[in-house]
């Protein structure tokens, strides 16, 4: 499986941002689900990203990162793709 995500390094914490589907957003059981699969796969903190219709994007998972995220502009962010088998 591939997935789109970014490793992140800033202000003393490394964490992961992975993109998914807006219905993963939505459903807090498969979020949650979605998150505990790629944290053991990266090691570090996860947080989802799914964009809406016009691109906005939402972002679900610890408090504190995804607030921090919500600042910062999509095409600042590392993105590139991963291989999860």
């Amino acid at each position: 499986m591939r997935v789109q995500g970014a490793v992140i390094r800033e202000q003393g914490q490394t964490f992961a941002v992975v993109v998914v589907k807006p219905h993963v957003v939505q459903n807090r059981a498969e979020a949650t689900d979605a998150i505990q699969s790629f944290t053991s796969v990266f090691g570090m903190p996860v947080v989802l990203m799914a964009q809406d219709g016009r691109g906005s994007p939402t972002f679900y998972g610890r408090k504190d990162i995804a607030r921090f995220m919500s600042g910062v502009p999509l095409h600042a962010i590392p993105w590139r793709d991963y291989s999860i088998n």
